[in-house]
């Protein structure tokens, strides 16, 4: 803030002068300016813009406000051009600082194909086009020279930034975008740099000896900057990182040394008085051959560019309306309007066609690259600036400079939906591919993974593929995985070369311990083959060995190269001699969610009370009671999938038992009452697929007079769901239920999370696991595949071209 200062006759003394209506209002205005920028910016997200957008906007109404524009003008707007061109030297320095200029002197990769096809169809276009339409009268063709510069870059912190927030990052559209960008960014400013050496735009000479011998001058400061940078720095930075580790303070001395540093290569070209290089690209250049790696790098990087986010950006932006005078511009300029669709359809022809003419030379598709053009023309500030400068010296007239500007604020604006269209496209290419039981064919094999963390797994995963095989044909194939967590004593006994049974035969485990479980539990699982051999059944042998942090996403990649229909998972709780659980092992808890989350199929978690010590289902004269509860939802519909599985085994007696609420009840109608019209819709939807999926159940196995028999329990709130829970406390060994997920709003869960333990077991499989229930009844809990390729279905890291 500009405050007056008025020298004290008395005592010869300055004091501020607060009392000018005009200081408080610049106050006033910068608040404005952030306040509003944050506001518009939240309401803006779900468009996918960028802060360059809002703060565009908001620069352009404030900047034009007639109190603002008398506040700033005169001496003050001077101030302000100097704050502005400091700030970009700051932005330039960190932009030059974050690329890395190695890359010019590597083969040419994809994205550098790309970039160069790209720049330079759309530079010849804008050159052959622009000379026509008069864009200035000093210097057209030099001024045509930057125009089609410009039409030709790539702003690539906003396209980055862009591609970030809509979480295509890790695409392979998504790392070319980010590459070409990044690529065409450097290699067009550094023509500006080369550029402005031959072409400067102040001082202009009469002589053409003295402009040569000054081109000369500046080229000589512009290679020892380079040369400077790039053998010095290296050695100095190292030297201060080295002084500075990590994790411990940066020294203070050292900080101040870097800074000058920095500020002294920054400067260096513009020492001589006959020089006139411009300090933006000198910093641009200082920043690109500067080491980007390193703590000293990486604090300068994240200290300017907060600087440049939360305070210079909504002031460069306050500036850029302040110079494009709104009252000056001329709506009814036809010539105008004429440049503008020529820049535009330039930029995006020029663009595209580069693209999709390299992109058919690398075999991709033609949609894609086009979209990749698209994006390709996003600009940055820089080229914001630009077009400003230009209006400020007057090279180019307010309303056509205004035009070039809007020209560049556009294609940052259609940046996120280009993106938009790219997921939308990518989500119907990826295979809607689903490994769920309530959609298997019953003319394929049951694929099943069922996850055993030792030898007290066995039991139950014994009985588990006994029950859900049942006779069924074509057969059932069960991958019995041992979950082993890598320490650092197992990761020293590993030997290179195939194991026998193991499902990586990279390694083999030697640990005695692991050795011995694994023996254990494949004699027992290959007894049960061996026994069941001939009868459509398969088992095989799978090894998970990995870290909790990792075991998740090895279990889901065994799971979708398997195929498996569903992953069954043991409670991370195991039972003590007393018959209650124990407190559990965290890492397991953490892998089971990881896997509920991330699974390319359907998962059950099985808490084992007394399943793995009953009677081997598979023994004459076994009987076994089960359970399914069915409330509704996508998991309810899953789990009576899985019922439907075992209820073909003759040993199984099962029961269904379906909990309806009373919809005549109080607490139903007054829950109906505040549900909105798509809420009301929504739930509809899901009623009306579970009575469909549960008439189909109940017309093939409870009508038929089979040994499965059906209950009915009308419930008015979680109380009484409460109350039926515990009426099934020790009459049956297993109880199936759903996880709760799709389940329309219903009351009688409602309030039953307020007292989950453990909410991956969901409301329902959390009640029945509990240490008051009973101690001889087992629990299946299970969740439906969550499909892939539809809305939330899209993997970040997904493959279009």
């Amino acid at each position: 803030m500009n405050t007056t200062t008025t020298k004290n006759v008395c005592g010869d003394k300055w004091y501020l002068n607060l009392d000018k209506p005009e200081e408080a209002l610049k106050f006033l205005g910068f608040i404005a300016i952030f306040v509003i920028r944050t506001l518009l910016h939240h309401l803006m997200k779900p468009l996918g813009q960028p802060y360059l957008t809002t703060d565009f906007s908001i620069g352009l109404i404030l900047g034009n406000l007639p109190k603002f524009r008398e506040a700033f003008s005169g001496p003050y707007s001077v101030t302000l051009n100097n704050i502005i061109e400091f700030g970009m030297i700051c932005h330039m320095f960190v932009m030059g600082l974050e690329m890395n200029p190695s890359v010019l002197l590597r083969p040419p990769t994809k994205d550098a194909f790309i970039a160069y096809t790209s720049m330079t169809t759309t530079f010849v276009l804008a050159f052959v086009t622009t000379p026509f339409l008069h864009y200035t009268k000093t210097g057209p063709y030099v001024f045509s020279l930057a125009l089609s510069l410009m039409a030709s870059s790539t702003g690539s912190p906003i396209l980055t930034r862009v591609i970030a927030n809509l979480k295509i990052r890790k695409s392979d559209l998504g790392k070319l975008a980010s590459a070409a960008g990044v690529h065409t960014d450097m290699i067009s400013t550094l023509f500006y740099c080369f550029g402005f050496i031959f072409f400067p735009t102040d001082k202009p000479l009469a002589r053409p000896l003295q402009r040569f011998f000054r081109a000369l001058l500046m080229f000589c400061l512009f290679l020892a900057q380079v040369t400077f940078t790039s053998i010095v720095s290296p050695i100095f930075l190292n030297w201060v990182n080295n002084e500075n580790p990590e994790g411990k303070p940066l020294k203070g001395s050292h900080l101040v040394m870097s800074l000058a540093f920095v500020v002294l290569i920054c400067s260096f070209p513009l020492w001589p008085a006959e020089s006139v290089y411009n300090p933006i690209l000198s910093a641009f250049t200082a920043g690109l051959f500067l080491p980007n790696q390193g703590r000293m790098s990486k604090w300068i990087i994240n200290k300017i560019n907060y600087l440049l986010s939360t305070v210079f950006y909504p002031i460069f932006f306050f500036w850029v309306g302040f110079i494009i005078h709104m009252r000056n511009f001329d709506i009814g300029d036809k010539m105008a309007w004429a440049k503008f669709f020529s820049l535009l359809g330039t930029v995006i022809v020029g663009k595209v066609t580069g693209t999709v003419l390299c992109g058919l030379l690398l075999g991709y598709h033609v949609p894609e690259t086009a979209s990749l053009g698209l994006l390709l023309t996003a600009k940055g500030h820089f080229h914001v600036y630009l077009a400003a400068l230009a209006i400020r010296t007057n090279r180019v007239k307010n309303t056509t400079g205004a035009m070039i500007i809007f020209v560049i604020v556009l294609t940052v604006i259609y940046s996120p939906f280009v993106v938009m269209d790219i997921i939308k496209r990518a989500r119907k290419r990826v295979p809607v591919h689903i490994m769920a039981l309530q959609w298997l064919d019953p003319t394929t094999e049951l694929r099943i993974l069922i996850g055993l963390h030792g030898p007290h797994n066995i039991g139950s995963t014994l009985n588990l593929m006994e029950i859900c095989h049942g006779g069924r044909e074509p057969g059932s194939i069960f991958y019995a995985t041992d979950m082993v967590e890598l320490t650092d004593e197992i990761a020293a006994t590993l030997k290179k070369g195939g194991g026998g049974g193991q499902s990586n035969d990279s390694v083999t485990v030697t640990d005695r311990s692991v050795a011995e479980m694994r023996e254990s539990i494949t004699a027992a699982v290959n007894g049960y083959g061996e026994l069941r051999n001939g009868q459509g059944v398969t088992v095989r042998r799978m090894l998970a060995l990995s870290t909790f942090m990792t075991m998740a996403q090895d279990v889901c990649g065994l799971a979708d190269e398997l195929m498996v229909s569903i992953i069954i998972l043991p409670f991370h709780k195991r039972l003590n001699p007393d018959g209650t659980l124990d407190s559990g092992n965290a890492g397991f808890r953490h892998v089971n969610r990881k896997i509920l989350k991330n699974a390319p199929c359907s998962v059950g978690i099985l808490v084992d009370r007394s399943f793995g010590q009953t009677e081997e289902a598979w023994r004459p004269g076994a009987s076994m009671a089960i359970a399914i509860i069915f409330i509704g939802g996508r998991d309810d519909r899953e789990a009576l999938a899985f019922a439907a599985q075992v209820a073909r085994h003759p040993v199984v007696k099962l029961k269904v038992i379906r909990f309806l609420e009373d919809k005549s009840s109080q607490n139903a109608q007054k829950r109906s009452s505040i549900l909105n019209r798509a809420s009301v819709v929504e739930q509809e939807e899901e009623m009306k697929l579970d009575d469909e999926c549960f008439a189909e159940f109940y017309e093939r196995y409870i009508a038929g007079g089979g040994r499965v028999s059906y209950m009915e329990k009308h419930l008015t709130n979680s109380s009484e769901t409460f109350t039926a829970l515990k009426s099934l406390d020790g009459e049956y060994g297993l109880v199936i239920v759903g996880r709760g997920g799709g389940r329309a709003s219903s009351g009688l869960t409602t309030g039953l999370n307020d007292w989950q333990q453990c909410p991956e077991l969901g409301p329902i499989g959390d009640v029945l696991s509990g240490s008051d229930f009973s101690r001889n009844t087992s629990m299946l809990i299970i969740q439906q595949q969550r499909t892939r390729g539809q809305l939330d279905g899209l993997h970040d890291d997904f493959n279009i071209l």
